[in-house]
C-alpha cells in the first residue's frame, strides 16, 4: 500500500465545528486530491504507535484516540496510487494539532491515470463521514442489506432499473455468507439515481432476515457463481433477461452449468436450461451488444471477443448457434470446448513489455468512437492481479496491442473489473468503472478494514493526455500506388475493405501527444502523429523515414468491420 512520489500541502484547521447536540465530535481529518478538490478514499493514516486508519468514501478520517486526540500527532500517509511528499528526512506523512471537533485537510497528489471515486458495497462506506456529523450521499451509508463484503460485479440495465449482482457475499453475523450469488437494484442515473461520480443507491434484495438472499437459487450442494448477464429478445419481441451459472465445488471443479432466465414477478434468477459440464459455448463475463446488417447480436469475452450469438432467447439458449472468434480463421461455427485462444498481443505504450489480460469489458465509445476496453493484469509488476489497463481498437476484434496502465493497487489485488457504459459521461468522454479489492492471491495477508473483498468505483478521463495512445495506421492500394493512414482516413478514402495490413501504430491526428510530430499527406492534411528520429524518450518506438512509431507485432488482420456498435 506504499505509493511513489512527490508533492503534498497540508492545511490544518483548527476551527471548531459546531454540533447540533452540543456534545463534541471526533477531529475531522479530509484527505483530498488536489487535482480535483474531492476527497480520496482508501487512504491510510498511521501513527507512529502504529494506529492506522483508513479514509472513508468521502475521503474522511474521525479521528479519537483516548490519550492522542488534544495532542500533536504525527500519521504517515499512503494510498494506492495517490502521494504525499516527503519531509526532509524523507517520511511521507504530517504532524496535526487534533482537538475534538476540529478539523484538518490533506492534499496528495494522484499518480493514478483513474481517480478513485469511492466504494459501492460493504459496511461504513460513509462510516467516518457520518461520526464527523457530515451528510452521506447515500440512504443507508453505513450497513446494506446486511452486507459486509462481496465479489465480482455484473449489472446491466433492465426493466426501467439497474440490476446488480455479485458472488459470494459476507454478512456481519457468523463467517459463513451467501454462496449462491446476491443482487440489489438502482435507479438509472439521470432518471431518479445519483450523479455516477457522487454514487451507487443500492436497494438490496433480502430475505426475512435482512440479508442479502440467493438471486441464483440452484438445487444441489456448492456455490453458484453466475457471468454474462443479458438482454435477449423473445418470439414475441419483449426483452428478456439471462445469464450463465455454475453450480461449482470451490474454485476449480464445476457440478452443474446451465442457464437461468429473469422472473421479474420474484425477483431473482431461474434455472432455464441445463448444459453438458463441457459445454463452453454459452454467454459469458459482460456481454456488449452490436448489430450486424441490422441485426442485434451479442458478444463475450475475457475480456476481448471470443463468440457471438444471435440476441434471440432461442439462439442463446442454443450452443449450436454460435460463432467463436480466432484471429487467423475470423468468425466461424465451432464445437465445444472452444479451442484454446492465443494471449493477446497486448502491450505497454510506456515500456513495451507483453501485458497479460485478464477479465474485464470491451464497449463502444462515442466520445473515442472507437471500441474500448478496460481489464485486469495478471502476474503484474505491483500486484498479482492488482493492474488495471486501458487500450482501444478500430473494430471490437481489434487490433488491441498498445495499453496504459491506468490504477495500481501496492501488494494489493483489484481484479474483475468492469466498465458501466450506462453511467458514461459528457458523451462518453468520463466513464465509470470497478472492481473487487481483496487480498485473495494478494502478496500482503492484511485486509484493509471495512475495504477488503468489495467493489470500488473508479473514474476516467478519456482526454487526459496520458491516454493518447497510437492506433493502426493501415496500408492499402489506390492508383496503382500504397496509402496509408488510420481507419478515418481509410473510410474517407472508401478504401476500408481495401486494407490488406496494418503496417504500424501511431499517434491519431486529432490527439497528439508530448514531443510528437505530425506526419502530413497530399494537401498538407495530418495522417498521424510520430516521434521525432531523435526523440530523447523514444519508448517502445521503431525508426521509419516518417519518424519514431510504434510497431505492429501482430500476424493477422484481426478485423471485424461489420460489427457495428448497437447505440
Amino acid at each position: 500500500m506504499i505509493a511513489r512520489g512527490s508533492c503534498l500541502a497540508v492545511l490544518a484547521v483548527a476551527g471548531a465545528a459546531s454540533v447540533a447536540t452540543g456534545q463534541e465530535k471526533p477531529f475531522r481529518i479530509e484527505v483530498v486530491d488536489r487535482a480535483t478538490g474531492r476527497g480520496v478514499p482508501l487512504v491510510e493514516l498511521e501513527t507512529t504507535g502504529g494506529l492506522r486508519y483508513v479514509t472513508d468514501s468521502a475521503g474522511v478520517v474521525a479521528f479519537d484516540e483516548a490519550g492522542l486526540l488534544g495532542r500533536k500527532v504525527w500519521f504517515t500517509v499512503r494510498g494506492h496510487g495517490y502521494e504525499h511528499r516527503k519531509d526532509g528526512f524523507g517520511f511521507r506523512g504530517v504532524s496535526l494539532e487534533t482537538r475534538p471537533s476540529g478539523t484538518a485537510k490533506i492534499i496528495v497528489d494522484r499518480l493514478n491515470v483513474a481517480e478513485r471515486l469511492y466504494r459501492v458495497t460493504g459496511q461504513g462506506i460513509y462510516r467516518d463521514t457520518v461520526l464527523t456529523g457530515g451528510k452521506p450521499p447515500l440512504r443507508k451509508p453505513l450497513l446494506n442489506g446486511g452486507v459486509v463484503g462481496q465479489d465480482t460485479v455484473l449489472a446491466v440495465p433492465f426493466g426501467g432499473r439497474v440490476l446488480w449482482f455479485w458472488g459470494d457475499t459476507h454478512r456481519v453475523r457468523y463467517p459463513l455468507g451467501l454462496f449462491e450469488t446476491s443482487g440489489a437494484w438502482s435507479k438509472l442515473p439521470g432518471q431518479g439515481g445519483p450523479d455516477p461520480a457522487v454514487g451507487v443507491d443500492l436497494h438490496y434484495f433480502t430475505g426475512r432476515d435482512g440479508f442479502s438472499r440467493a438471486m441464483c437459487p440452484i438445487e444441489g450442494p456448492g456455490v453458484v457463481w453466475i457471468g454474462g448477464v443479458c438482454v435477449a429478445t423473445e418470439k414475441d419481441g419483449s426483452p428478456a433477461l439471462v445469464c450463465h451459472y455454475s453450480r461449482r465445488k470451490g474454485l476449480t471443479e464445476p457440478l452443474e452449468n446451465g442457464l437461468a432466465r429473469w422472473n421479474a414477478k420474484r425477483d431473482v434468477f431461474k434455472k432455464w436450461r441445463e448444459l453438458p459440464l463441457n459445454e463452453t459455448r454459452h454467454v459469458t463475463h459482460h456481454p456488449t451488444s452490436v448489430r450486424i446488417d441490422g441485426v442485434r447480436w451479442l458478444v463475450a469475452g475475457d475480456p476481448f471477443p471470443r463468440l457471438r450469438v444471435r440476441a434471440t432467447l432461442a439462439d442463446v439458449g442454443s450452443p449450436d448457434r454460435y460463432e467463436a472468434w480466432t484471429p487467423d480463421r475470423g468468425w466461424h461455427p465451432t464445437s465445444s470446448p472452444l479451442p484454446r485462444q492465443r494471449e493477446y498481443e497486448l502491450r505497454d505504450v510506456d515500456t513495451g513489455r507483453k501485458v497479460r489480460a485478464r477479465p474485464g469489458s470491451v464497449r463502444w465509445n462515442p466520445h473515442r468512437r472507437r471500441w474500448i476496453a478496460i481489464f485486469g493484469e495478471v502476474f503484474g509488476k505491483t500486484s498479482m492481479l492488482g493492474e488495471t489497463w486501458y487500450a482501444e481498437a478500430d473494430t471490437i476484434t481489434g487490433p488491441w496491442v498498445w495499453a496504459k496502465k491506468i490504477v495500481t493497487h501496492d501488494g494489493y489485488s483489484f481484479y474483475n473489473v468492469t466498465h458501466h457504459a450506462f453511467m458514461d459521461a459528457e458523451g462518453g468522454r468520463r466513464i465509470f468503472f470497478e472492481g473487487t479489492y481483496t487480498t485473495l492471491f494478494a502478496k500482503t495477508k492484511v485486509r484493509t478494514p471495512r475495504y477488503d473483498y468489495n467493489q470500488i468505483m473508479y473514474a476516467l478521463d478519456l482526454d487526459d493526455p496520458r491516454l493518447h495512445l497510437p492506433v493502426a495506421v493501415y496500408r492499402w492500394q489506390a492508383a496503382g500506388a500504397e496509402r496509408f493512414g488510420t481507419r478515418e482516413a481509410a473510410e474517407a478514402a472508401g478504401a476500408w475493405p481495401k486494407v490488406d495490413v496494418i503496417a504500424f501504430f501511431a499517434r491519431p491526428p486529432d490527439r497528439p501527444g508530448a514531443g510528437s510530430i505530425p506526419v502530413r499527406g497530399d494537401g498538407g492534411t495530418v495522417r498521424f502523429h510520430a516521434l521525432p528520429r531523435d526523440s530523447k524518450t523514444p519508448g517502445p518506438t521503431v525508426e521509419r523515414h516518417e519518424g519514431r512509431v510504434w510497431p505492429n507485432p501482430l500476424q493477422e488482420l484481426p478485423l471485424s468491420p461489420a460489427m457495428l456498435p448497437d447505440q
